[in-house]
């Protein structure tokens, strides 16, 4: 005999609250109307020069948002951006400006170089404009590339005219580097260990996002998988001779969630049981994780990291089973460390286009994710703020964001982050002291780490 009953209505589905989340943003409102990014008190580059920027800005516009909308319509995963790499290189030789593409360690990786007055000296000061334009399997550009990539583009281009008519407009170098792989990946990694950051002064980008902010937080990230191995029996007549792999992969996965009430704020891990058995009748003697794990610093992401893997080994005593752990089939993410003296002129660049970058913590930490960029900040001085292209309630990596990054406000913003990055770089050649403080900066903060052995 058997028996079916009928769910009550709602019994079959909890709905999620949105209580939290307009918490949030009450209080982000409130903020906004309160806070402002103090700016920069220093002089950058000549007015006359801002001006000329600004006009070769606006005579590209048209350009770079067709650009912007054929890698739209063309989106390509991490690691096969052949497509978009030569794109963006054709768009540069058209203004006779040549890029390598297939350089430091990546086929899709692209690197241009401007060299204005003086940039034959040793220590000619030299810095270099991001580019990214991987897209999402299934997404498309759910998180805005082919903006960042026409955002890099359009400012490298601006400089380069400037450099063209007058060098001593561009007193040094700039390198234009197009990153591939992003996307769940570290493509800034890969290139960093083939020298693509060496001898840079400081790195620029910009993201788009739905708010202005000067600064924004970005979580370092961590990948591990974790294999238990037991032993199979019947799981009727003998279980007591079995090692039940799944019973570890179980207890991993609940220790993980309780941990969590002794973690900071904004830590995350995020875990999968991927396999755990194939029949209820056979104790499982193979069971695997996948897990992220991302916390706010290098120095706690590597104390979340410890942590995890000790969760993992007491898992496998418990159950009785061997455990295998492997960390970062891909390079982890740190951090973003953002250079406030480059973050300042940004703000003001911004300002000058009719926007108003918020400063750090107006939009909650704990709505962070990651990028690879981290890698590049902790090398060398660097600023990743985001730029305004939808309503904030349209989250990043979706299909919404796709075509938010093809909207009326995504071309505003290619050209006024084009301009935000051109003018930011423009400051500090043409200004000595802001030059000094930000190197004064960096190196107060720590300085530079060795990114590829840190968490050894």
């Amino acid at each position: 005999m058997s028996f079916e009953s009928t769910p009550r209505d709602g019994a079959q589905h909890t709905e999620v609250s949105t209580a939290y989340l307009r918490q949030l943003d009450e209080e982000r409102e409130t903020s906004m109307r309160t806070s402002s990014h103090p700016g920069s008190s220093f002089a950058g580059a000549p007015e006359a020069l801002h001006e000329q920027l600004e006009q070769q800005v606006a005579a590209g516009a048209e350009e770079m948002v067709a650009l912007m909308l054929d890698l739209a319509e063309h989106p390509e995963v991490a690691f096969e951006e052949h497509r978009s790499a030569r794109a963006i290189a054709d768009v540069l030789a058209a203004h006779g400006v040549e890029a390598q593409v297939g350089v430091h360690g990546l086929d899709t990786a692209l690197r241009a170089e401007i060299r204005g007055a003086g940039a034959d000296r040793e220590d000619a000061p030299t810095y270099a404009i991001l580019s990214e334009y991987d897209a999402l399997p299934g997404v498309g550009h759910g998180c805005g590339h082919n903006v960042i990539a026409v955002m890099g583009l359009g400012a490298f281009l601006a400089l380069a005219a400037l450099a063209t008519a007058d060098p001593s407009a561009v007193p040094g170098r700039v390198v234009l580097l197009g990153t591939p792989a992003e996307e769940g990946h570290t493509g800034k990694e890969h290139m960093a260990r083939e020298g693509a950051f060496g001898g840079l002064d400081a790195a620029v980008m910009a993201h788009p996002y739905g708010y202005d902010l000067a600064d924004q937080t970005w979580l370092g990230r961590r990948t591990l998988t974790v294999e238990f191995h037991g032993h199979t029996a019947h799981a009727s007549a003998q279980p007591y001779m079995g090692r039940n792999a799944l019973d570890a992969a179980s207890l991993m996965y609940q220790g993980i969630g309780l941990m969590r009430q002794q973690t900071p704020p904004t830590d995350r891990v995020h875990a999968v049981i991927r396999e755990g058995g194939e029949r209820a009748s056979v104790i499982p003697d193979h069971a695997k994780l996948d897990l992220y794990v991302r916390s706010q610093r290098p120095e706690t992401l590597k104390e979340l990291s410890r942590r995890v893997e000790d969760v993992a080994r007491g898992a496998a005593l418990m159950a009785g089973v061997g455990v295998s752990i492997h960390w970062d089939e891909h390079p982890p993410s740190l951090p973003v460390r953002t250079n406030e003296s480059l973050t300042g002129r940004w703000v003001l660049s911004q300002r000058r286009r009719g926007r108003d970058p918020l400063p750090h913590g107006v939009v909650s930490p704990s709505l962070a994710a990651s990028t690879d960029f981290g890698n590049v900040s902790y090398r060398i001085p660097g600023i990743h703020p985001v730029i305004r292209i939808s309503s904030p309630e349209v989250a990043l990596h979706t299909r919404e964001f796709a075509a938010a990054a093809v909207g009326e406000d995504a071309r505003t913003a290619a050209a006024d982050g084009a301009y935000g990055l051109a003018a930011t770089v423009l400051d500090s050649l043409h200004d000595p002291a802001l030059a000094a403080a930000v190197t004064e900066e960096f190196a107060a903060a720590g300085g530079a780490i060795d990114v590829p052995s840190y968490f050894d």
